[in-house]
């Protein structure tokens, strides 16, 4: 109780520091002319957002890309090693590919079924019940979510799950897809006979991002739903008038419209995959061939004391998210400039 007094006495007295700090600022900057106040005002407000900026993400960031050509006690140089290691050692270079496959699919099916909900479900009976229960899951933490669908993959010697009772109950189904009732989902890599190679994703990744799925789905949904509504009436009547069936309404007038929507939540989605450690970490901690880049970089830098390797793999990430926000913002800019023309 003690440590926790000091602790929060600290925190109230380093607030009470920094607004008086401020304050001074403040008062200095009313001391300028008047053609100076303004510009030097603004600036007092922007220096703690900059330092914070500077120490918090830029210092850091630099740290790392610096760590990340050194070895792994961070004594001597050892150039690009860290970085052709991760494409060189099979395991490794398994855990981008995971990456790359929570993005694309993680994504792709996230986006979809989220314009297909907000699509049929929007204006029918029961709507806001039916999109609050797509919704729910989002609001489940993602180590929550991992440990709930456990119980969904689960397997001997546990009891099993409700997945391995429903392949269960199917006459015929080979035992190589559950049809034994006894098949060990998150841990086994092939599926139906097919055996990946160690280079590429296995079936139990693929299961795992279902989970991410299930999770971001309601996300988009009401997203989507927001911006469908959001569509002026005068469109789609218009629309209406020269023949176009619904189908043709929502491919060639709702979807342009929100393009700038989708685009967004796809990107938000996609750092989210990128960033996918919860579910796995909750799930198989990365083993089995279910590692990815995010979960990879905690296990080698906070497990194993890897700290070249691991802020190599940091950077790695990093590289990643920038492309995306460059296309990100110029397919945002198109689809701006395609609604105000």
């Amino acid at each position: 109780m003690g440590d926790f007094v000091r602790a929060l006495v600290t925190v109230l007295i380093a607030f009470v520091a920094l607004g008086a700090l401020l304050g001074l600022l403040y008062w200095l900057a009313s001391l300028l002319p008047k053609k100076w106040q303004e510009g030097a005002r603004f600036w007092v407000f922007l220096l703690p957002a900059a330092v914070a900026v500077v120490v918090g993400l830029l210092i850091p960031a630099l740290r790392t890309v610096y760590l990340s050509f050194r070895d792994d006690t961070g004594r001597s140089f050892v150039g690009l090693d860290n970085y052709d290691t991760i494409f060189s050692n099979q395991g490794t270079r398994l855990t981008v590919f995971n990456s790359v496959a929570w993005v694309v699919i993680g994504t792709a099916f996230t986006v979809v079924i989220g314009l297909a909900v907000a699509r049929y479900a929007d204006n029918v009976r029961g709507e806001k019940g039916f999109k609050t229960a797509i919704f729910l899951p989002g609001a489940i933490s993602l180590v929550g979510a991992g440990v709930t669908w456990l119980f969904v993959y689960a397997g001997p010697p546990f009891e099993n799950g409700l997945l391995n009772a429903v392949t269960g109950a199917i006459p015929g189904l080979p035992d190589s897809m559950g049809g034994d009732g006894q098949r060990l989902w998150v841990l086994e890599r092939g599926f139906g006979g097919f055996d990946p190679p160690n280079s590429i994703p296995g079936f139990n990744t693929l299961l795992l991002i279902v989970i991410f799925i299930w999770t971001q789905a309601g996300f988009a949904t009401v997203i989507f739903s927001a911006a469908i509504k959001g569509v002026p009436d005068e469109l789609i009547e218009a629309a209406k008038v020269d023949g176009a069936t619904d189908r043709q309404i929502f491919y060639r007038v709702m979807l342009p419209y929100i393009q700038t929507t989708i685009i967004t939540v796809a990107t938000t989605i996609t750092f989210a995959g990128l960033k996918a450690f919860d579910i796995v970490a909750a799930t198989t901690g990365g083993r089995f061939g279910t590692s990815t880049i995010a979960n990879e970089f905690y296990v080698t830098t906070f497990v194993q004391g890897r700290g070249g390797m691991g802020a190599a793999l940091a950077v790695l990430l990093f590289i990643l998210v920038v492309p995306i926000i460059i296309l990100n913002r110029r397919a945002q800019k198109r689809a701006e400039e395609m609604v105000g023309a």
